[in-house]
């Protein structure tokens, strides 16, 4: 196999060509999928605790403290990856298709003012303001595994609250069988969006059941900090049990349907990235093994990988919202 290095990381991707040539072609683009591998178990809370502060954020941006999560699977106790790898080794191709890029680019993009409107089959649709959604619920500190399709993974401490928040303010009608999270699409603040890698705007879905559950996170912040620009500012949804692009960032609109909506990754290459996109260790991507993965910030390229767990270790959370379906044809 031949693997492509991409600042000091190796993708594990079949490939003939040089990275330059994959971000010229749209479908090398593809093949260099960008979303958004368990790990160190700490002896105590207390141990985590001071690990965690050992890894804090710079203090840069302005400061989102939260409480510690009580949700079942909210405070993983693998080793927090280092702030500068979270914020500097992203997939978010408004800001270009190199990892890099959007820490280099994303400066163009204005958090503020923000809105988030919420339509559809709902009682009571409306529109928030950043400052709404800052207040609607307490923040909280979740440290979730993030497993990117593409073989990487890393841990991160984000701030939020359950999307199952706002859900229930909105209040969905029984016709709401799906959430569809429609992101910006402003090239005059996104560079990328001139590039023909997806059609823009970015959009993901969920199952209703799946964005109630108390795992799945409305993110504000990461590391006691409220979101940089390249890491999805300010509002984005993590789903820690699915692959990273699942989890929608700089999220303008949030729609309640009764038909599965369409993501972006599935309208690209239905074949590769299903509605689902469930961390399944056992139903590989179509050009790579999914058995294992390799955790970012942690020995880089020479680092041993480690295998993946099924829903990205928060099966007992969440495997009941798939009792019964193949998943391997619901991928």
């Amino acid at each position: 196999m031949h693997l492509i290095k991409d600042h000091g990381f190796t993708h594990p991707h079949s490939s003939e060509i040089t990275p330059r040539e994959q971000f010229e072609q749209r479908r090398e683009l593809l093949r260099h999928l960008a979303t958004g591998v368990a790990g160190i178990g700490l002896a105590s809370w207390a141990a985590r605790d001071a690990l965690a502060q050992t890894t804090a954020g710079p203090g840069k941006l302005a400061k989102l403290p939260g409480v510690k999560s009580a949700v079942a699977g909210g405070m993983v106790m693998d080793k927090p990856t280092p702030y500068q790898d979270v914020t500097s080794y992203n997939n978010f191709y408004e800001f270009g298709t190199d990892k890099a890029d959007p820490a280099r680019t994303a400066g163009s993009l204005k958090p503020r003012p923000w809105t988030v409107s919420v339509e559809g089959e709902v009682g009571k649709p409306g529109t928030f303001d950043l400052d709404m959604l800052l207040k609607l619920a307490p923040i909280e500190e979740r440290i979730y595994r993030l497993r990117c399709v593409e073989g990487w993974s890393m841990v991160v401490p984000w701030m939020g609250y359950s999307l199952s928040e706002l859900i229930k303010k909105v209040e969905p009608t029984s016709k709401a069988k799906f959430v569809e999270f429609i992101t910006l699409a402003d090239k005059t603040q996104m560079p990328g969006l001139r590039s023909g890698v997806l059609d823009w705007p970015y959009t993901e879905g969920l199952r209703i059941d799946e964005a109630m559950n108390p795992l799945t996170l409305l993110t504000l912040g990461l590391y006691g900090e409220v979101l940089p620009n390249q890491n999805g500012a300010p509002v984005r949804l993590i789903v820690p049990w699915k692959y990273g692009f699942k989890s929608a960032k700089s999220i303008v609109k949030i729609r309640f349907v009764e038909k599965q909506p369409v993501s972006s990754w599935t309208r690209a290459a239905e074949q590769e990235y299903g509605f689902y996109s469930n961390v399944n260790p056992s139903v590989d991507h179509p050009r790579w093994s999914q058995a294992s993965e390799r955790r970012i910030g942690e020995g880089g390229v020479f680092a041993k990988k480690r295998p993946t767990l099924m829903f990205n270790g928060y099966e007992a959370q969440v495997g009941s919202l798939y009792a019964g379906m193949d998943l391997k044809k619901f991928y």
